[in-house]
């Protein structure tokens, strides 16, 4: 396994680090590393790349316009403004 340069890592990271910092994140990617290179050891021939580890399906409903069984008058009764049977609002952005 190659020296880790924990210097790097940090200016990398744009963070700073104590002496006691250092010594902890060294021996935390060290052994992270290792347990990478374990897993490089598995035989995977024949498996399927995947992005995630279980199939992913969409378990949104289909996008469909229905009425809304509300008249239209009494939503507008509750807008400050309205016209046209539009909602009058202040204008936001110059």
């Amino acid at each position: 396994m190659p020296e880790m340069n924990i210097d790097h890592v940090a200016h990398l990271a744009r963070i700073e680090l104590t002496d006691a910092e250092k010594q902890k994140i060294a021996a935390q990617l060290k052994d992270i590393l290792a347990y990478v290179e374990k897993l490089n050891q598995l035989d995977v021939t024949g498996v399927e790349p995947t992005a995630h580890a279980t199939p992913l399906h969409n378990v949104l409903r289909p996008d469909e316009a229905k009425p809304s069984g509300i008249d239209r008058e009494q939503f507008l009764r509750n807008a400050p403004e309205h016209a046209r049977d539009l909602f009058i609002m202040p204008k936001i952005v110059e």
